[in-house]
């Protein structure tokens, strides 16, 4: 039995929406025919239970393309994806009040929305570690931007960010799982970088098919072909920027655990008891159905067989750890998390600040309304969203946030 819906209509690739018991928005809907429409889009779209609408492509969506890639459907976040490790440590050995660990997390992972040249966001004086693992990366930066040197002039300080948590829906939690052992989860992707790489190539791309932009159901679909002038350029581009983001997430963890360690009180533990870092929000190739496909992911989760996922609620629901069954419908794929239901915009306006103090109870986080827009009733439920895709993964661990703080 199929635990998808198939969607059609004239003129589109066929569209497979695992939505079962979760609404799929009209406007979400209409944005996935159009890139279902495009030529390149074969042998169809895949839907992940937390869909709805986004700029550039459908969050939820799984695109496969034939010989191109649609830069705004990877879109300006490139790599953004998710962390987690389980610790030695039970619930019982951290302190009763975490205020004291919070405001520690807080000063060892700097957070918010870096603009401009603000540091913000950013490192004043990244620690030596922080710059050596740079080092990794700056030789493939240096050669992206040997070929846009336009790029240099958009003020991204990558040097800074690297471990630096972001704003929006990036989070920093402590979880304790069924068994009470603690967690540590993480979610952030490539920073100002990403973003600056990310958004030049999509106004590349529209400009690259201008004379045929006319063409599109829209012109956010605009994509690079392979052989053309962009195509590996925008290649080598997004796979370091994904490679960023997978390096921000272990320096993130890495002062994140640090930072539990020091805690007084906190006894001796081993860390990476089990650890995952995995992406969604990419683009990468693979083998289906006996052909190459570009496979990008907008906000779903690579589940193949045995792999193992994470798949976050809201910062008052549960999260989970989970392990893929490698469904070939969905492309080896699943959701990357709850999914919204109410706009940032509508989510300050419908939620008050009481009914946020009371959906993240026992969560120590900020109850202001700075964060109404990330409140759980902003969210699908994910107990649905994880119903409506047992034939996609399988739950390894759930996890209870007792700590979370938002960027």
């Amino acid at each position: 039995m199929k635990n998808y819906h198939l969607l059609q209509e004239e003129g589109a690739r066929p569209i497979k929406a695992w939505v079962n018991g979760v609404e799929l928005e009209a406007q979400a809907r209409a944005q996935l025919f159009n890139a279902a429409k495009l030529p390149i889009v074969s042998p169809w779209v895949a839907v992940m239970p937390d869909v709805h609408w986004g700029i550039g492509a459908t969050v939820g969506s799984v695109i496969p393309t034939k010989k191109a890639i649609i830069p705004a459907a990877v879109g300006v976040d490139i790599g953004c994806g998710m962390m987690a490790v389980k610790t030695s440590l039970r619930g019982e050995d951290l302190p009763d009040d975490l205020r004291e660990l919070r405001t520690r997390l807080e000063k060892a992972v700097p957070s918010g929305s870096a603009k401009h040249n603000s540091s913000v966001g950013a490192w004043t004086n990244p620690q030596n570690s922080v710059l050596q693992r740079y080092r990794r990366l700056e030789k493939g930066l240096e050669k992206i931007l040997d070929s846009h040197p336009i790029l240099k002039k958009h003020g991204a300080r990558p040097e800074l960010q690297l471990g630096t948590l972001g704003g929006g829906n990036h989070f920093l939690e402590v979880c304790l799982d069924e068994s009470n052992a603690v967690w540590i989860m993480l979610h952030s992707g490539s920073r100002g970088i990403g973003n600056k790489i990310g958004t030049y190539f999509i106004e590349l791309a529209k400009r690259d098919m201008q004379s045929v932009i006319h063409n599109l159901p829209d012109k956010d679909l605009a994509y690079f072909s392979e052989g053309t002038e962009h195509f590996q350029q925008y290649w080598e581009a997004v796979g370091w920027a994904q490679e960023y983001a997978r390096e921000n997430r272990e320096q993130m963890m890495a002062a994140s655990l640090r930072t539990l360690a020091e805690l007084k009180g906190v006894p001796p533990f081993q860390a990476r008891v089990e650890a995952i870092n995995c992406h969604h929000n990419y683009v990468t190739k693979e083998v289906h159905f006996g052909e190459e496909l570009y496979i990008t992911r907008k906000g779903a989760v690579r589940a193949g067989q045995g792999e193992m996922g994470i798949i976050p609620g809201s910062m008052g629901a549960k999260s989970f750890i989970v392990r893929g069954k490698g469904n070939q419908d969905s492309f080896n794929s699943c959701s990357h998390g709850a999914g919204r239901v109410l706009s940032r915009g509508k989510a300050k306006e419908l939620i008050s600040i009481e009914d946020h103090i009371l959906a993240t109870a026992g969560v120590e986080c900020r109850k202001d309304a700075g964060v109404l827009d990330e409140s759980p009733k902003a969210y699908k439920s994910i107990e649905a969203v994880m119903q409506a895709q047992s034939d996609l993964v399988e739950i390894v661990y759930t996890l209870k946030q007792i700590l979370c703080i938002k960027g």
